[in-house]
């Protein structure tokens, strides 16, 4: 029984192997994202690229719910808090042009917040200011008629004088209002918008035609293939954020940048990823900085630099990663940098299922085996429950099917020329054969079932 179940996934991993390991690679990637997709823990455009080559990039899910109209690679989506990088790529390029200092003080940009001492761009960069967030004062003080914009931030910090919360390069503490702020001094001292700013010294020098700061509430425009964001109101449904009223903080500090508000594509994300290895912005130097973790002044490593967090692992070596959650929108980008891989995901839901899928794409990257041995609670559904299952499914790129049935009151599965072998029944449609560390997961509403085993892992369909 073992020697036959192992040449059945045997039989699937030289498949996989036949078209070389990017193939292998993009089959694995689907397969976890589709299985997640029909988890409802992502919908969302992904790009996988290893030493600037295209790997992987697909579309799953909707981008507009009222219409049905699908995602497709091409569309665009609100970054979030990973337009952090871009704001941080706006001060340097402003210290490159000798306008401004790192240590220079938050004061001589921002005089109304001089009663701040000793807070300096580079702390605001790095999230060791101290400051206080704003989102929770405009939340008790803001009148939420009115949007809210970088100057309101600054016209309220100036009025309430709130308490640092610890001493300027003491700690780190992630902090919106600091990138505010910084968006605020890109404004001040260029004499541009935020967004002209950024067009002008990145997005088009780079040929990022698809990337821009947009505030939807603030300053609404037409936006072709725009992917709306969605949240989950108290009844399960998916919602805009706009449905929860004008008095919503997503909607009144519409008008804030630096923090946010930069939208881009996938192709885009990975242009702006590739410039990040030459020259075309930046040198070595600032590339140094950017990429430094940053020390709090008792020595200890805060793990962000400027605009990016930074890590060193053992097998992945040095990652720069950030991640962005707002208004229906969950993005990532993580660049692999002594490896030279990059993973960018954009995601237009934010749901209690919603999940960044990094990790596994990592091991396909990688090549690392996926774990089956996990900590399930067994079920025991009656024979009819299990007759759901039944059925014949298959793969285009399978050159096996798996047969489906019910046989002595358990689920049974037979591949293409193996012997049947019984499996056991666990919570979510999920059944096990541990002898050959297999694992299928059903899904009975799209007719699917995953099948995996050691590295493989594939989505099978009922015929």
């Amino acid at each position: 029984m073992k020697q036959s179940i192992i040449l059945a996934a045997a039989i699937l991993c030289t498949q996989t192997f036949v078209f070389g390991q990017s193939e292998q690679q993009q089959h694995l990637l689907d397969s976890v994202l589709t299985a997640a997709h029909q988890k409802n823990s992502f919908n969302g455009n992904v790009l996988v690229a290893d030493k600037g080559k295209v790997l992987f990039r697909k579309s799953y899910g909707i981008a507009e719910e009222s219409t049905g109209r699908k995602l497709n690679p091409e569309s665009v989506f609100e970054l979030a808090s990973v337009s952090k990088q871009f704001t941080a790529m706006g001060i340097v390029q402003l210290h490159k042009q000798g306008k401004l200092q790192y240590d220079d003080p938050l004061a001589k940009y921002i005089p109304e917040l001089a009663f701040y001492k000793g807070i300096t761009i580079r702390n605001l960069l790095n999230h060791t200011g101290g400051l206080p967030d704003y989102m929770d004062l405009f939340e008790e003080k803001w009148d939420k008629t009115k949007f809210a914009t970088n100057e309101d931030v600054i016209k309220i910090f100036a009025q309430y004088k709130p308490d640092t919360l610890f001493s300027p390069g003491a700690k780190y503490e992630y902090s919106n209002t600091g990138y505010a702020l910084l968006g605020a001094i890109i404004e001040r001292v260029s004499k541009k918008t935020f967004g002209a700013y950024l067009k002008e010294t990145i997005f088009k020098p780079l040929k990022m035609d698809h990337t821009f700061v947009y505030r939807s509430r603030y300053q609404p425009q037409k936006v072709d293939n725009y992917a709306l964001g969605y949240v989950q109101d108290s009844l399960g449904n998916k919602v805009l954020t706009n449905s929860f009223g004008k008095d919503f903080y997503t909607y009144y500090l519409d008008g804030i940048v630096g923090d946010g508000m930069v939208n881009s594509t996938l192709d885009d994300l990975l242009k702006w990823d590739r410039a990040l290895y030459t020259d075309k912005l930046i040198n070595a130097e600032d590339r140094k900085q950017i990429f430094a973790s940053a020390k709090t002044a008792d020595g200890k490593e805060t793990n962000y630099g400027f605009g990016w967090q930074v890590s060193k692992n053992k097998q992945y070596g040095t990652i720069a990663s950030h991640s962005g959650g707002w208004a229906g929108y969950v993005t990532y980008i993580e660049r692999h940098m002594d490896n030279d891989k990059t993973i960018i995901i954009l995601q237009n839901n934010s749901t209690q299922f919603t999940k960044i899928p990094a990790k596994d794409i990592r091991k396909v990257l990688y090549n690392e085996p996926f774990p089956v041995a996990e900590v399930m609670n067994k079920a025991t559904p009656t024979a009819d429950a299990l007759k759901q299952y039944e059925g014949v499914y298959a793969n285009p790129d399978a050159p096996i099917k798996l047969t489906v049935a019910v046989s002595g009151g358990a689920l049974t599965a037979q591949a293409t020329g193996q012997g049947a072998f019984p499996m056991d029944a666990y919570e979510n449609h999920t059944f096990r054969f541990d002898d050959a560390q297999i694992k299928m997961i059903f899904d009975p509403a799209a007719h699917t079932l995953r099948f995996m085993q050691g590295s493989v892992d594939v989505v099978f369909t009922k015929e």
